[in-house]
């Protein structure tokens, strides 16, 4: 007993993902995807893994 109110909400949770409309940053995407200098002053992913998978190897 009670499902039918926790399936309710979680059907109604569902139909406002599906069909609402979120802001997109556009410019903000557009930066990212081509590279500008902004990306340049962080530091890449792979190689702040790679130092930490030093210790690992020693």
């Amino acid at each position: 007993m009670g499902r039918g109110r926790a399936k309710a909400k979680q059907t109604k949770v569902a139909r406002q993902l599906k069909y609402s409309t979120p802001h997109t940053d556009f410019d903000s995407l557009q930066r990212e995807l081509s590279g500008s200098a902004d990306s340049a002053d962080r530091p890449d992913p792979v190689d702040e893994w790679r130092e930490e998978d030093e210790w690992r190897r020693a």
